[in-house]
C-alpha cells in the first residue's frame, strides 16, 4: 500500500505546495495577484481529476485514464458550486467568470497533457500498476 503513495506524481505535490504557499501568504497579509486570483483556479481541476485518477486505480485497480468527458464535467461541477451555489450561501465566496475559464483550461490542459505528452505506461508506473506487474 505504501508503495502506492511512494509514487504519487511530482507534479501533485507541486500543486498542492503550491496551494499550501498561497493560503499561507494569504493568511499573511500577502497578496499576489495572479496566484490569488487565478493560479489556484487553474490547477484545481488537474489537481481534482489526478486525485480521482489515483484513487480509481489504487482501489480498483482501473486502468484507464479520466475520458474528456469526465473532465469536463469535473469542471462544470466545481465551476456550478463555487460560482453560483456557494456565493448565495457565503460571502466568502465571490463568482467570477475567469474562474471558470481557469477551471475548463486547467481541464483541458490536464486532459491533453495526460493524452498526449505523458504516455500511458509512465502514468501506470507513477502509481505503482507497472511496478506490481514487474514484482510478479
Amino acid at each position: 500500500m505504501l508503495n502506492y503513495f511512494r509514487n504519487i506524481s511530482f507534479w501533485y505535490v507541486l500543486g498542492l505546495g503550491s496551494w499550501i504557499l498561497v493560503y499561507l501568504l494569504r493568511k499573511n497579509g500577502i497578496v499576489i495577484p495572479f496566484f490569488n486570483g487565478y493560479f489556484t483556479d487553474l490547477i484545481s481541476i488537474p489537481m481534482y481529476c489526478y486525485t480521482i485518477d489515483f484513487l480509481m486505480n489504487l482501489i480498483f485497480k482501473s486502468k484507464r485514464d479520466l475520458e474528456l468527458k469526465e473532465i469536463l464535467f469535473s469542471a462544470t461541477y466545481i465551476s456550478i458550486l463555487f460560482e453560483i451555489i456557494l456565493p448565495k450561501i457565503s460571502s466568502i465566496f465571490i463568482p467570477d467568470v475567469w474562474d471558470v475559464v481557469c477551471y475548463f483550461v486547467g481541464g483541458l490542459l490536464y486532459y491533453f497533457i495526460r493524452k498526449y505528452v505523458v504516455s500511458e505506461d509512465s502514468v501506470r508506473d507513477k502509481i505503482g500498476l507497472i511496478n506490481e506487474k514487474r514484482e510478479r
